[in-house]
């Protein structure tokens, strides 16, 4: 049985909140989303590189184990281009309240990978997410194209989450980090010379705008990807994804904040995201309890 002591809850919650910001720089930044993705893993698999070198960290690996971190490096470069997506087609508050399904999807695809049952109580978990997520929609139905994109964004990260979680178990999470970082950006630079897409990399950004977009690559990518996948290890995938529908929260605050009446919604909406926030103080309970 795992504990979750205070200091990992804590990590957790903060790069959450990290999480919550990136949805911030993301609409902020002048890029399409698979450029912008590819900047981002690019600069971020560089950072984790010049760091494990300042601290003399070995990172060489054998074969098997690079394709390995391979697959986690497309699942996570089609999550991101699938999340940058909707948040450039809808709104930030929609797509991160339907990010908050991974947990729900967890769930379900788990005992698929795995001989892990489904817990009565991550089903009545997930059940209150739900509940709060249908609330959502069925007053918000105007951006179709960014919830698709994010549901599919929300599958593609309970996957990665899964897969990454079994990872864990053997290799060092800023090993993980580094390479699934780097072959997101190998993947992403092999398909953008096939679909042509380097020509959308040539627009003009301000410097404040270059500096989001360093600021998403490094503090906002590479700090909180070690980090999880550490906790990860800890915590499993189901308590990740569920305390990381706390995002939405923050993160449509934050926008509020930043964007004014362009992300305000519904009171139907913001009762629909407490039902999730909901979801997750009881799992913090529980967790803390030994419940497993």
């Amino acid at each position: 049985m795992q504990r979750n002591n205070i200091k990992d809850q804590l990590q957790l919650h903060f790069i959450v909140l990290i999480w919550g910001f990136t949805a911030i720089l993301v609409a902020l930044i002048p890029l399409n989303a698979i450029p912008l993705v590819w900047f981002r893993v690019g600069i971020a698999s560089l950072t984790i590189f010049v760091f494990a070198k300042f601290r003399k960290i070995d990172l060489k690996i054998d074969k098997l184990t690079f394709v390995r971190f391979f697959v986690g490096g497309v699942l996570i470069a089609l999550h991101w281009a699938t999340f940058f997506y909707a948040i450039k087609v809808s709104t930030i508050s929609i797509t991160l309240v339907t990010m908050s399904s991974s947990a729900i999807f967890v769930v379900f695809l788990e005992p698929l990978f795995s001989d892990k049952k489904i817990k009565l109580y991550e089903l009545l978990l997930a059940s209150i997410a739900i509940i709060g997520f249908i609330v959502i929609f069925k007053v918000e139905q105007l951006y179709v194209k960014g919830i698709l994109s994010a549901l599919a964004s929300s599958i593609l990260l309970a996957v990665f989450s899964i897969y990454n979680n079994r990872l864990t178990r053997k290799h060092k999470a800023i090993h993980i980090s580094f390479y699934e970082l780097l072959s997101a950006f190998l993947f992403l630079t092999v398909m953008m010379l096939i679909s042509n897409t380097f020509s959308q990399i040539a627009i003009k950004m301000t410097n404040y705008e270059i500096l989001f977009l360093i600021i998403l690559s490094t503090v906002a990518t590479a700090y909180p990807f070690v980090i999880a996948t550490d906790l990860l290890k800890k915590m499993g995938s189901f308590t990740l994804l569920l305390t990381n529908n706390l995002e939405p929260v923050y993160g449509i605050i934050l926008a509020l904040i930043i964007f004014g009446d362009k992300e305000k919604m519904s009171t139907q909406f913001y009762i629909g995201a407490f039902i999730v926030f909901c979801s997750v103080v009881i799992n913090s309970v529980l967790k803390s309890k030994i419940i497993k």
